[in-house]
């Protein structure tokens, strides 16, 4: 709207209200807990901001916070921490009545006039000068039904009636009414007024543009302060509506008191909006409002009339309602409040960000030792909510200190099951988990197994080969070199999705590895008796380079896995390593997924670094995505490596993973009771046997600058 000359009836957005649900489980626990029948009026507060998007407007909030706790520690006021800048806090009344008649016979009309006198003296006492927040006061009426945990509700924005209106002369974007260093200097000032803990939530303010064109944002108690000459002087507000054609409704009373307390008839006022946080002067508007002397303002004879009572969806003047008996529930709180940190992520940082997919991705746990426990709780954080644990041991004294999901009582009389133990930990910690315990051990190539046990010992391959199968990703978190390999095989035959976390004393190994040698073409089903017999030879086997392929846990080493529990002294029995040390490994193991399932190419994602072509892409939000991360708390150090497969890998390499696709539980039989087995398949031993037999001559020369040696 441009300059007129006679102008026309300003006319205000109305403020829109919005009730989070943690209000009505506190108004619910105060009611049960502490007021009982009493239906004294409770001071509750609201918190509003600045209009941050073009197209939507900002409301008045009532949250858990806005009403006081239901503890007799606690005073009945709300306790609100001033000083932020996306919650302005504005004070209010509720009156939340016994019985659904009582709600619809209040005196709307006259809890309306009391609240408006409240503002109205406010503004002669001064008080609204000095905290301009009580200009936007605000009402709430309620009846709560806690039997069908149903509420009803209406809320009231009191604003002064101006008779006759204000006559709006001028409404324009800011940046076509300042000049550009104008502009520039009152997006500056007004930034450092929304900065500053001290002014970030005060909603009303004075502007101040110097002859120079320098704005100054000062209190409205600095009115006579900006009396100079040469000076413009815009009243500014936070305005919560992104209308272009029209002013939010805090103005009406601000307007209110610019004419009661100063007697200015020509008001030029500055409607502040936001973009991402910082002063945008094309959303923002200025606009000139004149006003005509009301009758008996002068004198305070009376108090004006007032309106505000909010409207509904469809424009109509009734009541709200809301039925909250399925949030009620306890399991159902947690799982919104679980979520609350991962969607806050999604509205700037990471709005790429797919929750859905992380709380649908399966995984299995292998180990629900040190590393496990932290695992399956970062997991949860990250919103994945199907955890499987397998574990054989059980809980030891030595264990609660370290492993996060266990107590003294899982230790006791033998002590439970890890797995089942922490299961019951994580329902605990989060009801709404869907996690399972597998007691199982693994069977690992260089422990032999009698004939008797063969079995057992090949039914637990086959259901670890279904639990696989089953799962979206798996986790290798045992605490023994030989007890991995089955796992690799395993996900290498069916490319899912590996990640290995290891531990020393004072350092850490995180991959993931890479994809398998041959895509998985056929459905294998796990209930299917043939799983792992010969029959998987009908697989496709399509060849990978084996150069370009990422490598598994197993790729750099040249020796098969053995037995590596068997002559150990105590400490070589136990997982000693330095406390932090589990945290930091689980830790980058969780993300390290997290960045593979968002990731286009997921488990064929290539090693990528920092500071390369290949890293920190802005295609990649999560950031990069290596390969291995290793670490050191000795030297307080972090690397990225990559190792490409081998073509002579024990668990990983196209040999290997064809004669377990052809042999089936036979070949795992062989590599578990012959420890030389998968060197004699793999090439390993005629490779050692090679390096034994060749002769090396040295031939030593020396010059000034070095000492080399020749082979």
């Amino acid at each position: 709207m441009g300059e007129k000359g006679s102008g026309s009836i300003l006319q205000f957005a109305p403020f829109q209200s919005s009730v989070d649900e943690g209000f009505w489980h506190r108004l619910s626990s105060l009611k049960l807990n502490k007021l009982g029948i009493d239906d004294s009026p409770i001071p509750i507060t609201g918190f509003y901001a600045p209009c941050s998007y073009s197209q939507v407007s900002n409301y008045l909030t009532v949250i858990t916070e806005s009403l006081p706790s239901d503890s007799d520690e606690q005073s009945s006021m709300a306790v609100i921490s001033h000083g932020s800048r996306n919650r302005c806090s504005v004070p209010g009344i509720l009156y939340n009545t016994n019985t659904l008649e009582s709600f619809h016979a209040i005196d709307k009309l006259s809890l309306l006039k009391k609240e408006a006198k409240k503002i109205w003296e406010d503004i002669h006492s001064g008080e609204a000068v000095d905290d301009s927040r009580v200009l936007s006061r605000f009402l709430l009426i309620s009846f709560a039904d806690l039997k069908k945990w149903s509420f009803r509700y209406w809320f009231a924005f009191p604003a002064l009636v101006l008779d006759p209106p204000a006559t709006l002369v001028d409404l324009r974007p800011a940046s076509k009414w300042f000049s550009l260093q104008e502009a520039e200097s009152v997006s500056a000032a007004c930034n450092e007024w929304r900065n500053s803990r001290l002014t970030a939530d005060v909603p009303f303010f004075l502007v101040s543009i110097a002859a120079d064109s320098q704005a100054t944002i000062r209190h409205l108690k600095d009115w006579e302060a900006c009396q100079g000459d040469g000076q413009k002087l815009l009243f500014g507000f936070y305005d919560p509506c992104h209308l272009q054609n029209n002013p939010g409704w805090p103005l009406r009373n601000f307007l209110a008191l610019i004419f009661s307390r100063w007697n200015i008839k020509s008001v030029r006022f500055l409607c502040y909006k936001e973009n991402r946080g910082y002063a945008d002067m094309g959303l923002s508007l200025v606009g000139k409002a004149l006003i005509t002397v009301p009758q008996g303002w002068k004198e305070n004879r009376r108090v004006p009339d007032a309106v505000g009572w909010e409207l509904n969806n469809k424009g109509r003047t009734v009541s709200r309602s809301i039925i909250l008996a399925k949030s009620m529930d306890p399991t159902m709180l947690a799982v919104s409040a679980a979520d609350l940190n991962l969607k806050l992520m999604r509205w700037r940082q990471l709005p790429s960000l797919n929750l859905d997919m992380l709380s649908s991705t399966k995984c299995l746990l292998l180990g629900a030792g040190t590393l496990g426990c932290q695992v399956a709780r970062m997991l949860m954080a990250w919103g994945v909510r199907t955890i499987t644990l397998l574990d054989s041991g059980r809980v030891a004294m030595s264990n609660p200190l370290r492993q996060s999901l266990y107590t003294l009582d899982d230790c006791l009389n033998g002590g439970d099951f890890k797995a089942t133990a922490a299961v019951k930990s994580l329902k605990r910690i989060f009801p709404a988990v869907e996690a399972e315990a597998v007691v199982m051990a693994i069977p690992m190539p260089g422990h032999p197994v009698p004939s008797q046990e063969e079995d057992s010992v090949l039914d637990d391959c086959r259901h670890l080969h279904d639990l696989i199968h089953s799962h979206d990703a798996i986790f290798l978190l045992t605490d023994t070199r030989e007890s991995r390999w089955l796992p690799t095989l395993l996900c290498a035959n069916t490319n899912k999705i590996a990640i290995t976390a290891a531990l020393g004393f004072d350092s850490f190994l995180v991959i993931r590895h890479g994809p398998g040698p041959f895509r998985f073409s056929h459905d294998v089903k796990a209930e299917d008796a043939n799983a792992l017999s010969a029959d998987m030879g009908n697989l496709a086997l399509i060849n990978r380079d084996e150069g370009q392929r990422l490598g598994c846990y197993f790729c750099n080493d040249v020796v098969a896995p053995t037995d590596s529990t068997a002559n150990r002294t105590l400490d070589q029995q136990c997982t000693v390593t330095r406390p932090g040390l589990a945290p930091i490994a689980s830790s980058l193991a969780v993300e390290l997924l997290v960045g593979v399932l968002h990731h286009p190419q997921s488990i064929y994602a290539a090693a990528e670094f920092a500071n390369t072509s290949n890293g920190g892409s802005s295609e990649q939000p999560l950031g990069i995505l290596p390969h291995q991360i290793r670490g050191s708390i000795s030297q307080f150090s972090q690397m990225t490596l990559v190792g490409h497969s081998s073509i002579s890998c024990t668990a990983c390499c196209s040999t290997v993973v064809s004669e377990y696709r052809k042999r089936g539980v036979k070949f795992l039989l062989q590599a578990i009771n012959h420890p030389t087995y998968l060197e004699d398949v793999t090439g390993l031993t005629e490779l050692k046997n090679s390096a034994n037999a060749l002769e090396v001559d040295w031939d030593i020369e020396t010059d000034d600058d070095e000492d080399c040696v020749e082979i």
